[in-house]
């Protein structure tokens, strides 16, 4: 039986009361809305903390991102990753060490500035993120070129305290990431390292999250600050219309190495700078997959990050309590056999009808209903979360069809969403065309002549879309184009969207 604490039974009783266990608001009609609804209901974040924007990640919401952690954690070991953990208070004369970057996170820091009843000496920065604790230390343990490469990941939670309106997963004041940090001999390794990062972001996307991504480099007014390049993966929420940051990774160049000496001795004895990269992903990637797959019944989870991939019910008739309960017991410890994350709902105090109702909000994949009719032709149900389809299986082939329908469910999310970026992105040649666009949430792909004034009046004109980038990965021609504000001679093809 599974077990429900009482805990989960008050945020029951308050957040689902009878009649409104459902999702009451339409996804196309106020997205907004139906995100929080699908983020409540569900359980997968509670909100309702002291300190706004420090949020509670739920069992459900958690288990979720263990699944990604897991997953992205041999990644990265594959890759010769190691990781660590470094304090979480940093000092302000360490935070400002480096000007641009001191000056790009100023707006978001949170300091601490006592200690029981003494103030402190200097303010500590409760970490927005880790470079400058971090090489702080690199520059302590680097001395040869036999140091390198030096490639450390640590999994930790960092504060900003943001000033716009927050949002469960999206936007938050403290959340949940990764933050590897890379110190290289050369240029060229650097680049190589940037590329061999996105690659395995691409991986975690696209392969475990089911989110088709662009890839974008950043313009210069918008890269990581003290960055030498960034590039940023971008999922697409068609509903509402705007972007998602998944992950970022961004190539630093020497600009850190030399605010905070770290250098090596190379092979022929000349001390250098050592060449830097750092990349980044959070638990936004688990809004990303609530706001691009969700659907007007709730979340709708990829089976290979699905805490629970199926979820066995059986349908009880009063006499025929245990040959169901039995065969239900065996269907899904047979499941669990093969590799399969399956779970039996024998809970005696809700119907079968609430049920489904229940692991549909959380976005379970599969169900296997198990009722005495069923039995009676040796088989059982299944239904799709995907696509809500239903078949009778046989019940010597349950493995087998649970297995292939799993697959079928994790690349028909991939191919829905792909389908729906590419119907989403709009070439357009004036600010009229964009600011259209926008409004009618598509992603814009025009051309611009590189000028930051043009690129300020984008935003402005179209009521807060921006300039994501330029495609990273891809060279696009802007031969023969004219920038879309300016009309002047275009450089660069570039994509534009409102984001979260």
């Amino acid at each position: 039986m599974l077990p429900i604490t009482v805990f989960m039974e008050v945020v029951r009783i308050l957040y689902m009361p009878a009649g409104t266990l459902g999702i009451s608001t339409k996804k196309a009609e106020n997205f907004s809305d139906w995100y929080v609804e699908v983020v409540r209901k569900g359980e997968f974040m509670d909100q309702r903390t002291p300190v706004r924007g420090c949020d509670v990640f739920m069992p459900w919401g958690y288990a979720i991102w263990e699944q990604i952690m897991h997953y992205a954690d041999a990644l990265f070991k594959e890759h010769g990753v190691q990781n660590a953990y470094f304090p979480t208070l940093i000092p302000e004369s360490l935070l400002t060490k480096e000007a641009e970057h001191f000056e790009g996170f100023t707006p978001e820091v949170a300091w601490v500035t006592e200690a029981g009843d003494e103030k402190l000496a200097e303010r500590l920065a409760l970490r927005p993120t880790s470079e400058t604790i971090m090489y702080y230390m690199y520059s302590q343990w680097i001395r040869s070129y036999r140091d390198l490469p030096l490639r450390i990941n640590q999994w930790a939670n960092v504060f900003r305290w943001e000033t716009k309106a927050t949002r469960p997963f999206l936007r938050s004041r403290e959340f949940l990431w990764q933050e590897g940090h890379t110190v290289h001999a050369t240029l060229d390794e650097a680049n190589q390292e940037v590329l061999d990062m996105l690659e395995i972001y691409r991986k975690v996307a696209e392969e475990l999250l089911a989110l088709p991504v662009i890839i974008l480099r950043r313009t210069e007014s918008d890269k990581f600050a003290g960055a030498y390049y960034t590039v940023a993966l971008e999922a697409f929420a068609a509903e509402a219309g705007r972007v998602i940051q998944v992950g970022t990774v961004h190539n630093l160049g020497q600009n850190f190495s030399r605010a905070f000496d770290i250098k090596f001795l190379d092979k022929d004895g000349d001390e250098k700078y050592a060449w830097q990269t750092s990349w980044g992903f959070s638990t936004r990637f688990i809004g990303a997959v609530l706001a691009v797959h969700g659907d007007d019944r709730g979340a709708v989870l990829p089976p290979r990050v699905a805490p629970v991939q199926v979820i066995v019910i059986p349908i009880i008739f009063k006499g025929k309590e245990e040959p169901v309960l039995k065969a239900a017991r065996e269907i899904r410890d047979k499941l669990r056999r093969a590799g399969i994350r399956a779970e039996m709902d024998d809970r005696d105090d809700y119907t079968a009808g609430w049920k489904f109702n229940h692991w549909e909000l959380k976005g379970v994949p599969l169900r296997i209903e198990v009722g005495p009719r069923d039995l009676e032709k040796n088989g059982v149900t299944v239904a799709r979360r995907d696509t809500g389809g239903k078949k009778f299986v046989e019940m010597g082939k349950i493995v087998e069809h649970t297995k292939e329908i799993l697959g079928e469910i994790q690349a028909n999310l991939y191919e829905r969403a792909k389908k729906k970026l590419d119907e989403s992105i709009i070439t357009v040649r004036t600010m009229d065309e964009a600011k259209n666009a926008v409004e009618n949430k598509k992603i814009v792909r025009a051309f611009w002549c590189g000028d930051p004034e043009c690129e300020r009046k984008v935003k402005e004109i179209t009521g807060g879309a921006e300039i994501r980038g330029t495609k990273f990965l891809e060279v696009e021609s802007a031969d023969g184009e004219n920038c879309l504000v300016c009309g002047k001679e275009a450089t660069h093809v570039v994509y534009i969207a409102k984001s979260y």
